[in-house]
C-alpha cells in the first residue's frame, strides 16, 4: 500500500514535469526549430550514456524496422517543433489545451490500424472535444492559430504512439527511443536547409547560459529522465491507471502557467470552459473503456 502511493505520486512528479514542457518553450527564446535540435541531440546522447551504463544492446536486427523507428523521430520532431511554435505564438495554455485532445486522436487512429470497428463512446467523446475546441474559437479567437497548431501537434503525437505500441512489443523501450531521439535530430538538421531558405535568415545555434541551462532541463529532466522513471512505474502501475493520471498533463501546464507568468496567461471564462470540456472528455475516456471491456468480457462469458 505505501509502495503504491509512493508510486502514483511519484506518477504525478513525471506528469508535472511534462506539463512544465510548453513553459520551458517560452522561457528559451531561440526559434522553435532550433529548440528541438538542440533537445533532442541531447536527449540522444543522455540515453546513448545511460544504455552504455546498462551494457545494453543497441542493435536492432531487422534494417526495415531500423528505418521504422527512425522514421517515427521524423514525426516527434514535427510534433516537438509544432509543439513549442504553438505555445509561442499563442501561450502555454492555448497549446496544452489543444494538446489535451491527444488521446482522442488515439482513440480514432488506433481503432482504423487494427482493423476494428469505431466505439461509439468514443466518437460521442470526440464530439465533446471539438465542442469544447469550438468555445474556445469562439472566445479567443485570436489565438486559433496557435490552437490549430496544437491540434496538429497533438494528432501527430497520437500517431507516433500507436506506433511505438507496436514497436515495444518486438524492442526495449529504450533503445526504441534512443534511435527515435536520433532519427529526430536528424530530420531537423535536414530540415535545416529549407528552414533558412523559406523562414528565417540565419539559424540560431548559439543559446545563451541560461538558454542552455532551459534545454538541458528539457532534454535531461522532461525527455530522457521522465521517460526513463514512468517505464519503470509500469512494472507495478497498470496502463489504465496511469493513463488517468498522465491526461492531467494540461490541467498541471495551464496551473504552471498562471503562476509562472500570471496575467499574460490569464484567459476569459469561455476558454476555461471550453478546456473543462476537452479535460472531461479525456478524463472519461479511460473510464468508459474499461466499462466497455468489462461489459464485452461478461457478453463473452456468457457466450
Amino acid at each position: 500500500m505505501i509502495q503504491e502511493r509512493k508510486d502514483f505520486l511519484t506518477l504525478h512528479f513525471i506528469v508535472l514535469i511534462w506539463g512544465f514542457t510548453a513553459i520551458l518553450g517560452l522561457l528559451i527564446e531561440i526559434p522553435s526549430v532550433e529548440v528541438v535540435f538542440f533537445r533532442t541531440l541531447i536527449a540522444s546522447a543522455g540515453l546513448w550514456l545511460l544504455l552504455k551504463l546498462w551494457k545494453k544492446s543497441l542493435s536492432i536486427p531487422s534494417r526495415k524496422n531500423l528505418l521504422m523507428i527512425l522514421g517515427t523521430g521524423v514525426l516527434i520532431a514535427a510534433h516537438w517543433i509544432l509543439f513549442f511554435l504553438s505555445a509561442r505564438i499563442s501561450n502555454a495554455s492555448v497549446c496544452l489545451a489543444g494538446m489535451a485532445t491527444c488521446s482522442l486522436w488515439t482513440s480514432l487512429i488506433e481503432p482504423l490500424s487494427q482493423g476494428r470497428k469505431i466505439r461509439g463512446f468514443e466518437v460521442l467523446l470526440s464530439i465533446i472535444a471539438f465542442v469544447g475546441i469550438g468555445v474556445i474559437f469562439n472566445v479567443e479567437f485570436d489565438y486559433l492559430s496557435g490552437l490549430l497548431t496544437a491540434v496538429l501537434s497533438a494528432f501527430i503525437a497520437s500517431v507516433f504512439t500507436v506506433i511505438n505500441g507496436r514497436l515495444t512489443k518486438s524492442y526495449d523501450p529504450y533503445v526504441i527511443t534512443f534511435y527515435e531521439m536520433v532519427g529526430a535530430c536528424l530530420a531537423t538538421v535536414m530540415f535545416f536547409p529549407i528552414y533558412r531558405m523559406y523562414f528565417v535568415d540565419s539559424l540560431s545555434l548559439n543559446p545563451t547560459a541560461t538558454e542552455w541551462l532551459y534545454l538541458g532541463i528539457l532534454a535531461v529532466v522532461c525527455t530522457v529522465y521522465a521517460y526513463s522513471v514512468s517505464v519503470e512505474l509500469m512494472k507495478r502501475l497498470s496502463a489504465f491507471s496511469i493513463n488517468l493520471v498522465v491526461n492531467l498533463e494540461p490541467v498541471y501546464g495551464i496551473i504552471l502557467a498562471l503562476l509562472i507568468f500570471g496575467d499574460s496567461e490569464e484567459m476569459s471564462p469561455g476558454f476555461y470552459l471550453g478546456t473543462l470540456l476537452i479535460l472531461t472528455s479525456v478524463l472519461l475516456y479511460p473510464l468508459l473503456n474499461r466499462r466497455y471491456k468489462k461489459k464485452a468480457l461478461s457478453t463473452d462469458i456468457i457466450r
